[in-house]
């Protein structure tokens, strides 16, 4: 028996058949077998970035050739951006697939309604969805850290652990899509949350430190989830860490924690009641 198969045993006995029956990889191959002719959306995620990366290398890096890493040390600017967009890139990917993939499948497809009359429950969606949300993310971080190697972007073999960094970025930011795209009840309203993504890219140090913020508004920053992803990506393209890595790991976690126990009760709610 595998690791993952005790696992799975333990949680059946733990939880109510009604939440929970093992099935979560059901839902990932679905996914796999629906994505196989539109290659071209990942190949997109992970395109992306790299026209970022491209811009800045030919573009402004021209212009700001330095600026102060994570230990105060000056450091090639498109090298300091570069960990920054894979962490985007690992939320956009994320975020696109728990929210606006799901909202289709839970509001027009009826998808899950006719899932749950089978052996499946609520805790097997959000898992299996989640699941292959993170893995989509891994697509693309794979691909943009070999485009980053290429460039000369990397300064340490720790940054090999970015690919595992960007799943935990995966996980954290599906979970909470999907608890809150369920309560989501147009297509309008996806406005929202891009007035949330958009703001937190352009200022959870994506293109500068902290350090160029007021006090009072660094502690605002550093409530940003994705500030804790691109922290812990950085530390580790350049093989500076720290004990604050520490930190950045443990919100990411606890933020898919929650989001993985808010998604599984508002599904729960919505379908079950």
């Amino acid at each position: 028996m595998t690791t993952v198969e005790a696992r799975a045993g333990l949680l059946l006995r733990i939880l109510p058949p009604a939440l929970y029956a093992g099935r979560a990889r059901m839902l990932v191959e679905r996914s796999v077998m629906v994505s196989r002719t539109n290659w071209l959306l990942f190949a997109s995620g992970a395109l992306e970035p790299f026209l970022y990366l491209l811009a800045f290398q030919l573009g402004f890096g021209k212009l700001v050739t330095e600026v102060a890493g994570p230990d105060g040390r000056p450091m090639s600017y498109v090298a300091f951006v570069a960990p920054a967009l894979l962490a985007t890139s690992a939320m956009n990917g994320a975020v696109f697939e728990s929210t606006y993939n799901l909202f289709f499948k839970l509001r027009y497809a009826k998808l899950y309604d006719a899932m749950l009359a089978t052996p499946i429950g609520p805790l097997d969606v959000a898992l299996g969805e989640i699941g292959w949300a993170i893995a989509r993310g891994g697509i693309y971080a794979v691909a943009f850290l070999a485009i980053a190697a290429a460039m000369g972007l990397l300064a340490s073999w720790w940054a090999l652990l970015m690919v595992p960094a960007a799943l935990l970025i995966g996980l954290a930011f599906s979970a909470i899509g999907m608890a809150l795209v369920t309560f989501l009840r147009s297509t309008a309203q996806f406005d929202y949350i891009q007035l949330i993504l958009t703001p937190m890219f352009l200022f959870a140090t994506t293109f500068y430190p902290l350090s160029v913020y007021p006090e009072p508004l660094q502690w605002v920053v550093r409530c940003l989830p994705l500030y804790h992803g691109i922290e812990l990506m950085r530390g580790l393209s350049t093989g500076i860490l720290s004990g604050g890595m520490l930190v950045n790991l443990a919100y990411l976690l606890v933020l898919g924690a929650v989001g993985l126990w808010a998604s599984t009760r508002r599904i729960a709610k919505l379908l079950l009641t």
